[in-house]
């Protein structure tokens, strides 16, 4: 087998597709055992590439066909892998660390003990010190925690901190610190509330010191979604009480100098709506925000929603935020090699429960006004701007309620 004779097998695998499920575990084999061969001496780094994505192809086409075949392919693979892993074929790991991935994705929602027994290699420091792993492993762990949140939670909760101990390595970084959030929403969306109440104060301690060392556009976009996904998953009230419980009023800080200045800047649809939900539960289910200090940033909090859905984004990036990730990277280090064949679906963790976040915030309001009656108008009326008025009587409109 050599790099052509790869190519032409990616081209049948890809025109082909399920015709050729039949003969997928002889090629398999094949493929396994030329990959332990090359993983001795793995000089030619295209071969390799090739090498990968055919696996790689071989197992979205069969488990398309047939999702149980997962399990072949991972009797077939894992000893190759555990021996990569073990001997420390650098060149290999951001390889191996995706194919799993992909496994480990394929699979309901359970994890088998073959990729547990394999969870604290993971967690070793030095497989993150080399740049080319984070993104691969970032994402090998996220597989990790949304199949196996429970059984991690269960039989491995001694392996938490260290889990937390690569976030805190990450978002130390200004060119992986985005990689540290994944990692983190993560860790919020999938692991029992229980098992990581004692360290969730110690989190956000960690990303306020960050933000006092440097605060920059990319840490603040990820931070706010980050946030709103806390407010999403344990509620505003949960997430008042965390920020003030670290310094008092220290909630009301983060609204106006971070949130509502800041949430123009969040890009992308799945983001830009964990921000809406998040913000809209701070704007009707937090108590704080209606009868206390806080009050007077209810209507910017609403009027930076507002701009959420309707204003254009704001791409802007300070003049002295340009060269950031060339400074953060020191030396030479090979380059992350992604595989087109392992890639990931964009995952959206608040899915169908919220269809169209507008018509949340109309359904939220008038739920909040009907339960102090005359509030809500008449903080409407006296500080948000007529524009951002007429949106919100859409939204209102739309959702087909009125406010009292």
């Amino acid at each position: 087998v050599n790099k052509h004779n790869l190519l032409a097998i990616m081209r049948s695998f890809s025109l082909l597709q399920e015709a050729i499920v039949p003969y997928i575990p002889t090629l398999i084999g094949q493929l396994t055992h030329k990959l332990l061969l090359v993983s001795k001496n793995p000089s030619k780094p295209h071969f390799n590439h090739y090498l990968f994505e055919s696996l790689c192809l071989s197992v979205r086409i069969t488990c398309k066909a047939n999702p149980a075949t997962v399990s072949s392919f991972e009797e077939a693979l894992f000893p190759v892998f555990t021996e990569i892993l073990q001997n420390d074929v650098q060149e290999f790991l951001p390889y191996v660390f995706q194919v799993m991935s992909l496994l480990l994705e394929i699979h309901s929602n359970s994890i088998p003990s073959s990729y547990m027994a394999l969870f604290p290699h993971l967690l070793q420091p030095a497989l993150w010190e080399r740049t080319g792993n984070i993104p691969p492993l970032v994402r090998l762990l996220q597989a990790y925690l949304e199949k196996g949140g429970a059984t991690i939670a269960a039989s491995a909760a001694d392996k938490i901190p260290g889990l937390l101990g690569v976030f805190q390595k990450l978002i130390a970084s200004k060119a992986n610190d985005h990689q540290g959030f994944y990692l983190l929403n993560s860790i919020i969306e999938h692991m029992p509330p229980e098992s990581i109440t004692q360290y969730r104060k110690q989190i956000f301690i960690l990303l306020f010191q960050r933000l006092q060392s440097s605060k920059t556009t990319k840490f603040i976009k990820s931070f706010l979604v980050f946030v709103n996904l806390y407010s999403v998953k344990y509620g505003a009230i949960a997430l008042q009480e965390i920020f003030d419980s670290i310094q008092p009023k220290m909630f009301g800080m983060v609204l106006e100098k971070i949130i509502i200045p800041e949430v123009q800047k969040v890009s992308g649809p799945v983001e830009k709506k964990i921000c809406a939900v998040g913000i809209t539960k701070v704007l009707t289910e937090c108590p704080a925000m209606m009868d206390t200090e806080y009050t007077k940033l209810w209507t910017p909090l609403l009027q930076a929603l507002i701009g959420l859905f309707e204003l254009p984004e704001d791409d802007s990036i300070p003049d002295d935020e340009h060269f950031i990730d060339i400074e953060d990277t020191p030396g030479y280090q090979t380059a992350f090699s992604q595989l087109a064949f392992a890639g990931k679906k964009e995952h959206d963790p608040i899915g169908d429960a919220v269809g169209n976040p507008k018509i949340l915030l109309a359904q939220s309001l008038h739920k909040l006004s009907t339960a102090c009656p005359g509030r809500v108008p008449s903080m409407l009326s006296t500080s948000l701007n007529a524009e951002a008025l007429q949106y919100l009587q859409g939204y209102l409109q739309a959702a087909t309620v009125q406010l009292v």
